[in-house]
Formats: structure tokens, C-alpha cells, sequence
């Protein structure tokens, strides 16, 4: 059975690592800032190359390029790997505790090397080392309990190289290693062939953990106002239409609020925008602090808000606004009053806009009513 040299692997492990590292460059340079890690990421494969390079060299450059620094190559590009992970992820960064393994590692390998040449320590030296790394990396993504595909794809990759790595070992205290890397024998082809594999595997994996990223980004930014932790008015209008195809399946009416800060436009031009933005905040925190969990709280307009309770009938819509306003009342410098128009779900072929009409209309009863208050419609 013919057997595929290591240096042909290695060399399709160069080419693809040098794929990735391009490929997430140039994400890192169009991705927004928001999405970190990126630059460990694509500094992880760059190192790989240069450690392939240095590996399909062997021979032709002493060993101190050939076997030291394309290893320590391969370990620096595992540091960086869980390095960006943590970046990514929003864990704290520590790296002085991987340098020092880094460090005693590369000293080790330098001894087995040069001064007393042993390749099957060097080799089993390395190999724990890596897997230090590489468990370390399963370990916290474990605990993390991600579900997302990329985050998965990731560590199944990870540990079957930490099974390759384990069997590595077993072969090396058995006297079943061989003696040098680019012998031509199946546990070699093996270990190389994972080796190719995790290369081209971890990189794709964090080019989708990053593109899973952006696109939970994005519909962030489709679905909340700019300015408040609250839905802008399209993803409120979609949460009522969901809601009323509910209503009509279940029977349970949900009810809806429309709400307009009084006055509003004179602290704009008494106190600047900057106060106004302040007030805003305010009253959202104050709503946010009465409402449930299922409530639905909305930016309608530029000082009006919206509303969506589930399962609630027009009495309980309007204690809750009494609670409101009450909430809205205790005197803080930023309070502010606010004007309600309240109406419930009739049932049968009472639909969305029929509501909002409803609502408005109660709203501006409200105002001419005096403000500050809410009113049925």
C-alpha cells in the first residue's frame, strides 16, 4: 500500500495556511472593530506557512531552522489560535502563562536537538505541549456551552487532533515514532495528514465563528434603535403582527400602547440634544424597570414610543400605565411626562392597523385632555 510523503502533506498544509491567513487578513481589515480576535487568527496560520516552509526544508537547512524554529513556529501559531479566541469571545487575555510554556518548551527542544540529540523526547516534548494548548482551548469553549455550528466545528476538530496527539505519544513510549519526521510510514503519514488537517480546519472554523458574528451584528443593528436598547418601529411592527397571528390562533387578545413624551421639543431647544438624549435613556429605564418579560418596548418616532402586551385586555393595559406614570413621576431631574393611547385586540378581523388607529387617536385624547395621562381607545 503506497504511502504519501510527508512532504507533499506538508506542503498542501503550507498552501492552505497561507489561504487562511489571507483570507482572514482581509476580513480583519473590513470586519468592524467590534469583532476581535481576528488578528491572532490570521497571525496564527502566517506562522504555519513559515513552519512548513522551514519542515519541507529539512536537509537543506540546519537543523536549528529545519526542527527548532519551524516548531516553535507551530507552538507560537497555537498560542496565537487560543490567544484570539479569547479576544473573540470577550474573555480576559493572559499570555504570560503561555509564553512560559513556550519558553521551557523551545529550551527543551533545544537541548534534544543540539547538544544531546533525542527525537523521540523532543518529539514527545513538543506533542504535550501542544496538547496543553489545544485541551486548554476545548476546555473553555466547552464550558462556555456554545451551540452555534462554527463554535462545534471547532471543537470536534479539536479533539481529534487531541486524540491524534494522544496517540502520537503512545507510539513514541512504545518505540513505534520512528526516528525522524518525514519517515515514510502510516503513523507519520498520519500524524502529518492531522496536522494538515487541523490547519485548514481551526482557521475555517474562525473564518465562520466571525462571519456567525457579523451576521447576529447585523440583525441587531436591523432590528434596535441607533440610539436606545430598544426595537426601532420595523421590528416593532413585525413582534405585533407575530403577536396577532398568536392572538388569533389562541384567542388571547394582546394589547397595545402608544406613548409621546409632553413637551419634549422644548428640552431640545432649552437644553440641547445631548440633555434630550439623556432624557430619552431615562424614560426607557423607567419603563424597562415596570414592564415584563414578554412586553414589548419600541422606539416609534423621535420622542414617541410603542408598546406590545401580550396576552393583556384593555383594563390591565391601562393599571399598567397608571404604574407608568407613576414611575415616571418620583422627581428625578430627567423625569419626564408622557402622554398614553391604549387600546386591546377585539378579536375576529381586528387587525394591526386598526389598533395603531385606535391607539393614535387615544393618544392625541390624552394631550387634548390635558397631558400626562392615558386614555382608552
Amino acid at each position: 500500500m503506497p504511502v504519501l510523503d510527508p512532504r507533499t502533506l506538508i506542503a498542501m498544509a503550507g498552501v492552505m495556511s497561507l489561504l487562511m491567513a489571507l483570507v482572514l487578513g482581509l476580513m480583519r481589515r473590513s470586519y468592524p472593530p467590534s469583532i476581535r480576535g481576528l488578528d491572532m487568527w490570521a497571525v496564527a496560520p502566517l506562522l504555519w506557512v513559515v513552519a512548513t516552509v522551514l519542515f519541507s526544508a529539512r536537509g537543506m537547512v540546519p537543523d536549528a531552522l529545519g526542527i527548532l524554529t519551524a516548531n516553535s513556529l507551530l507552538l507560537l501559531g497555537a498560542i496565537c489560535q487560543l490567544v484570539g479566541t479569547w479576544r473573540f469571545l470577550g474573555h480576559p487575555v493572559s499570555w504570560k502563562p503561555w509564553l512560559a510554556l513556550f519558553a521551557v518548551t523551545v529550551c527543551g527542544m533545544w537541548l534534544l536537538t543540539v547538544p544531546y540529540p533525542h527525537y523521540a523526547m523532543r518529539v514527545g516534548l513538543f506533542t504535550l505541549s501542544l496538547a496543553c494548548i489545544y485541551g486548554s482551548l476545548l476546555v473553555f469553549l466547552l464550558r462556555r456551552g456554545d451551540q452555534s455550528f462554527p463554535i462545534r466545528l471547532v471543537e470536534a476538530v479539536l479533539v481529534l487532533h487531541l486524540l491524534v496527539l494522544a496517540g502520537r505519544l503512545y507510539t513514541l513510549a512504545t518505540g513505534q515514532g520512528g526516528n525522524d519526521l518525514m519517515d515514510r510510514n502510516p503513523i507519520q503519514t498520519l500524524y502529518v495528514s492531522a496536522y494538515v488537517l487541523t490547519t485548514l480546519m481551526l482557521p475555517l472554523g474562525n473564518v465562520l465563528m466571525a462571519t456567525d458574528r457579523l451576521r447576529a451584528e447585523l440583525e441587531h443593528l436591523a432590528t434596535q434603535d441607533p440610539l436606545l436598547p430598544v426595537l426601532n418601529r420595523r421590528a416593532f411592527l413585525q413582534a405585533c403582527e407575530n403577536e396577532l397571528s398568536r392572538a388569533r390562533r389562541n384567542g388571547v387578545a394582546p394589547a397595545l400602547i402608544l406613548m409621546d413624551l409632553d413637551h419634549f421639543k422644548a428640552v431640545n431647544d432649552t437644553h440641547g440634544h445631548q440633555q434630550g438624549d439623556a432624557v430619552l435613556r431615562h424614560v426607557v429605564e423607567c419603563l424597562q424597570s415596570v414592564l415584563r418579560r414578554a412586553d414589548v418596548l419600541a422606539r416609534y418616532g423621535g420622542e414617541e414610543f410603542a408598546l406590545l402586551l401580550p396576552e393583556t385586555g384593555a383594563d390591565d393595559a391601562y393599571l399598567l400605565a397608571q404604574r407608568l406614570h407613576a414611575c415616571l413621576a418620583q422627581g428625578h431631574p430627567l423625569d419626564c411626562r408622557v402622554s398614553m393611547g391604549a387600546t386591546a385586540w377585539r378579536g375576529g378581523t381586528d387587525n394591526l392597523d386598526a389598533m395603531l388607529s385606535r391607539a393614535d387617536a387615544a393618544l392625541y385624547r390624552a394631550k387634548d385632555a390635558g397631558r400626562n395621562q392615558t386614555c382608552i381607545g
